[in-house]
């Protein structure tokens, strides 16, 4: 009995060879690219409504949202959808959802991770300045200024939140301002896991907003060294490239979308180095503007990027230096900030000196006797 899949008798000797050489070497059709959306937060109901990209088509709605709107991962549109924030032409949304294009898409409020409180944990700090009101505090490379708001571990073993500089601030001062939440108490600002250096901190809500509004007004001057990759020509150079989030690793930034914030760093060239494990220069990084990740991108894209920096193109190993010498951590400290104090009025400059094992790293590849200071 013939097979209900071969062909109608007296065709079963055509062949598909010419319908198939005519389709070699021709490129499926690129999709049309999805635009980037611009939706405003201040919706007096708290809900924003736009209609699907034509490009959505054939899309799932987490994937296309995660696309659309690049600021909210794939993780928190998921977050969004499962708790019914979000509706498609009126009805509620299912993540695998696919879409047509032109559908209706209402998003309600902000993604709400599971609650996350920060508790207090012995751990010691290097407390530069404190008064009633603020502390600064030097902070070691390793730490994370206060936990991420993932969604918790399906175990229950909750340890997100553990070894930051928030639980540590707990400990030690025990009261801080209310107002970055249960989540990030006191944090007026922060500096990435892998940079040292000087971290304010706001012991009450009102120091906290009017220290909110000096970094916001550019009235805090914060100034950091680092050592990057390469001899810097000029002294002095001002970088002006706005910054986003890399749409496609999305764990870093980038300087090359048009839809970037503004973001200014000048760099002051300290001293290039010359010596057996390649040219160096050492940075002094003036910031108006506190970007994430902003002076590794800004350094990345001079092609010079931060010694110890992979994430945004330093070697993993630097040829010929021993193994015990190379860096664990990013060349990039906060030493130095000035301004005044939100309350007493008083000018404050505070400064913290190198890391004792970013200035062993300085000292292993520059030799006295090849070191070219700047005058």
């Amino acid at each position: 009995m013939p097979s209900k899949h071969m062909l109608p008798k007296g065709q079963r000797r055509r062949t598909v060879k010419p319908e198939y050489r005519a389709t070699r070497g021709v490129e499926e059709p690129t999709p049309p690219p999805i635009p980037v959306l611009e939706l405003e937060d201040d919706a007096e109901d708290g809900i924003r409504t736009f209609a699907a990209d034509p490009a959505a088509a054939n899309l799932r709605l987490d994937q296309y949202l995660a696309h659309a709107i690049p600021d909210i991962s794939r993780a928190r549109v998921q977050l969004l959808i499962e708790a019914g924030q979000v509706r498609v032409d009126g009805h509620l949304a299912k993540p695998k959802q696919k879409l047509h294009g032109g559908e209706s898409i209402e998003i309600e409020g902000t993604p709400q991770p599971a609650p996350l409180h920060a508790t207090p944990e012995d751990i010691p700090l290097d407390i530069v300045h404190e008064d009633p009101h603020l502390a600064v505090i030097n902070k070691p490379a390793g730490m994370m200024v206060h936990a991420g708001a993932g969604n918790a571990p399906p175990n229950g073993t909750d340890t997100r939140n553990s070894g930051t500089l928030v639980n540590a601030l707990l400990f030690h001062f025990n009261k801080l301002s209310d107002i970055g939440g249960d989540l990030r108490p006191g944090i007026v600002h922060r500096l990435d896991k892998q940079t040292s250096g000087l971290i304010l901190v706001a012991k009450d809500d009102s120091t906290h907003r009017k220290l909110g509004e000096m970094f916001s007004q550019r009235q805090v001057a914060k100034t950091y060294i680092a050592l990057v990759h390469g001899h810097i020509q000029k002294d002095d150079t001002t970088v002006n490239l706005t910054i986003a989030r890399d749409l496609v690793r999305r764990t870093r930034m980038t300087t090359r979308r048009a839809d970037g914030r503004p973001a200014v760093s000048h760099i002051h060239v300290l001293e290039r180095i010359t010596g057996p494990y390649g040219p160096f220069t050492l940075v002094e990084v003036r910031i108006e503007t506190g970007r994430t990740h902003q002076i590794r991108v800004h350094m990345q894209s001079l092609g010079h990027p931060v010694v110890g920096d992979t994430l945004y193109g330093a070697p993993h190993v630097i040829p010929g230096l021993p193994p015990e010498l190379n860096l664990d951590r990013n060349f990039l400290h906060a030493a130095r900030l000035s301004f005044t104090h939100p309350q007493t009025r008083k000018a404050l400059d505070i400064s913290a000196p190198l890391p004792v094992e970013l200035e062993s790293f300085l000292q292993s590849i520059r030799p006295n006797s090849l070191a070219i200071p700047v005058e």
